[in-house]
């Protein structure tokens, strides 16, 4: 709701740590970035996993869909809930609740327990739709495309450092007399704790909106003067949720199955140890770095001129590019060039994953939250079918990668299709300004 003695903030000044929204804006990507090292941090020890349970292609394959099948209805919740009761709590009770089953996955001795406490800590990739919702709120139009994209992108990252540090904390144990099944169980009791540190500090150190915390705000307005919220039936009505919903399958759907088996996918093809493989792996995620807040930036900047159908024709363009760079990595056969093949295809998704959050805020900001939840779970509908491909033991991973590039490709094509009829529905000119008001 719009409350002008607590405006969103026009501008992003990274040194700001004292402002409402820049404070918010910072525990956010934190908080983020840690969640990758719950809900991933077992991806790069899964190697060590695989020999010690014993596990089948098949069985990983269920694995990774376990871990991601679950963040879809635990987004579309926790989308919800930022509606009905904010961000704050909703993020803490998220983190305290997510780092249960982090710190207790060591406790699995077979597939089957392994599965289902994977299963569990995959609610934590909720993370995301909270932290999209808590910067959507605090920034004004003009900037909240590279907010959300700066933030996630910077969140996302830890999907890359994960890959990187976790097979570091892993030789740590093993340097220090642990065998490797027991130091692998031990590794994931590290981002357990930092998880539930951190739903504390969510807790004590953020608020709800500019104007303060939604409890507090509901009960000082009169009933006249709430906010209306549209339902979350109503939102699903509109074509264009479905759209984005689409497009986030294809570029951060598969970017969370990169972020699964991308240091398997190097040790098998490559025939590399964890911890090159790790790193190499690592520098997927750490291209969130930059390209993750580019395609936010690219989505402001189009948007200012060509209004919400630029948004969506720069999302089109970005996922284009990503299916074209899947088909050409997963067609090397060299080391060099797969590594710089998958760094060219993982700037045009994280560029993707920017641009599509760059639109979301301008379709419906009375439920920002359900569109943002249903958008989100849209990535991990796209992991889950991109899934059970890996899992099939008759098609190989380089398979398994070219259809998805050429999948996401087609998705590019729907996309442009929305932005053509965007751009007949409404003046590219009045695009933007039409949702001002009602964003601010």
């Amino acid at each position: 709701m719009s409350q002008p003695q607590f405006p969103k903030a026009t501008r992003i000044n990274l040194v700001d740590f004292t402002s409402v929204p820049m404070r918010t804006f910072h525990i956010t990507w934190i908080t983020f970035f840690f969640c990758f090292f719950g809900w991933f941090g077992i991806a790069p020890l899964m190697p060590v996993v695989r020999e010690d349970l014993g596990l089948s292609k098949g069985q990983i394959g269920n694995i990774i869909i376990a871990s991601v099948s679950i963040t879809i209805f635990a987004r579309l919740l926790f989308g919800w809930l930022c509606d009905k009761i904010g961000p704050r709590i909703s993020y803490s009770a998220l983190l305290i609740l997510g780092s249960i089953p982090v710190m207790l996955i060591g406790l699995s001795n077979s597939y089957e327990s392994f599965l289902l406490f994977r299963l569990a800590i995959g609610v934590i990739g909720a993370s995301f739709v909270v932290t999209q919702y808590h910067t959507s709120v605090m920034f004004a139009p003009n900037v909240v495309g590279t907010a959300n994209a700066t933030a996630a992108g910077w969140g996302n990252m830890g999907g890359g450092v994960t890959l990187m540090v976790m097979p570091l904390i892993f030789a740590a144990l093993v340097g220090a007399g642990y065998a490797a099944p027991e130091a692998w169980r031990y590794s994931m009791i590290v981002p357990g704790v930092v998880l539930l540190i951190l739903g504390f500090v969510y807790y004590f150190c953020t608020q709800d909106t500019p104007a303060g915390n939604l409890a507090e705000i509901r009960k000082d307005l009169p009933a006249a003067t709430a906010e209306k919220k549209e339902s979350f039936w109503k939102t699903c009505q509109d074509y264009r949720v479905w759209v984005l919903f689409l497009a986030y399958g294809a570029c951060f759907g598969i970017e969370i199955t990169i972020d699964n088996i991308a240091t398997l996918y190097f040790v098998d093809n490559f025939h590399l140890g964890l911890k090159e493989a790790g790193l190499i792996a690592g520098a997927f995620g750490m291209m969130n770095i930059f390209a993750r807040a580019l395609g936010g930036v690219f989505g402001d900047r189009v948007g200012k001129r060509y209004g919400l159908s630029g948004r969506i024709f720069i999302l089109a363009l970005f996922l284009l590019l990503e299916g074209l760079g899947i088909m050409l990595f997963a067609s090397m056969d060299v080391l060099v060039w797969a590594i710089v093949t998958m760094l060219v295809f993982a700037l045009f998704l994280k560029m993707s994953n920017g641009a599509t959050y760059s639109v979301v805020p301008f379709i419906n900001a009375k439920a920002m939250g359900s569109v943002s939840g249903i958008v989100g779970a849209g990535g991990n509908v796209g992991a889950v079918l991109a899934g059970f491909l890996f899992a099939s033991e008759s098609i190989s991973y380089r398979d398994s990668l070219f259809m998805i590039g050429i999948v996401v490709a087609l998705v590019a094509a729907v996309a442009f299709l929305l932005a053509v009829a965007q751009r007949a529905a409404i003046s590219p000119v009045t695009a933007d300004a039409a949702v001002q008001e009602a964003v601010a």
